[in-house]
């Protein structure tokens, strides 16, 4: 039995151990109670409340909008959900660049009212006070490096970072800055399979990779897009595990049909 499947709960100690022992960490986006429950009970080890909310739950174009209340919203909704994952929470663009205290306030608001298991933000070096005085408190926090969608009207475009040396040699600094400082774990978005891999192999802490190649600890996922739910979004890295679009819309057609046709209720599906 592998060390994910014996644990009662997924805890940042027991991620350390898995990549340590080179077993794999699942992680997919989670934003209301009924996904959380089956995501749980597949055994996925981490939950992401993404800020990707932004776009999957509130249809807006950019992660931008959404508010630290709304992320609060949805993650209290996931916990309540969950009994085995580990639940990491986006601090929202606004909540935490540029104010450590700001920073510090957002990610207590996050652990007290939605009973978050850890935070996780973007940047390096220049979040680094956000991070230090989060990390005082005693939460548990994610860094996300690569293509961070907070900061995409800064690079104009949603194409691979790091693919220069300069950017790439920062990138590292970064990831390592952001190990020393405390943070359990690093999410590396849309950069070289290789430079990830050497990310990966230089961290002492698990490495998640989203568009960054097989040689990273853990892989994650926007859950409403390896289902095929959102049809609009189809990168290379993604793997599309179910057409769940087609198949509710046959089941929503379906029922108009029997409803409209009088098919629905029958006999037995009535008082």
């Amino acid at each position: 039995m592998s060390v994910h499947q014996e644990v009662k709960r997924v805890t940042t100690h027991i991620m350390q151990e898995m990549k340590n022992k080179g077993v794999k960490i699942s992680m997919l986006t989670g934003y209301d109670y009924s996904m959380a429950r089956i995501l749980d009970d597949a055994g996925i080890d981490i939950i992401l409340v993404g800020d990707s909310a932004s776009n999957v739950m509130a249809g807006h174009e950019t992660t931008l909008p959404i508010t630290l209340d709304q992320m609060i919203y949805h993650a209290a909704s996931v916990i309540r959900a969950v009994s085995r994952s580990f639940v990491v929470v986006d601090l929202p663009f606004g909540s935490y660049q540029g104010d450590s205290k700001k920073a510090l306030n957002s990610a207590i608001r996050i652990m007290k009212e939605a009973g978050a298991h850890g935070v996780k933000l973007e940047g390096g070096m220049e979040v680094g006070e956000s991070v230090k005085r989060i990390l005082t408190a005693g939460i548990p926090v994610m860094g996300h490096l690569g293509l961070t969608p907070q900061s995409i009207y800064k690079f104009g475009t949603y194409t691979v970072r790091a693919k220069e040396e300069e950017e790439a040699n920062r990138l590292i600094e970064d990831a390592r800055y952001l190990e020393s400082l405390g943070c359990f774990s690093i999410v590396l978005e849309k950069i070289p399979a290789v430079l990830a891999a050497k990310v990966a192999k230089t961290l002492t802490i698990p490495v998640i990779g989203i568009g960054a190649g097989n040689g990273v600890d853990g892989q994650v996922l926007v859950t409403h897009d390896m289902l095929g739910i959102n049809k609009e979004f189809r990168p290379r890295f993604l793997r599309i595990y179910e057409d769940l679009y087609s198949k509710m819309l046959q089941a929503f057609e379906k029922y108009i049909q029997d409803v409209k046709s009088g098919d629905f209720p029958n006999q037995d599906e009535q008082y």
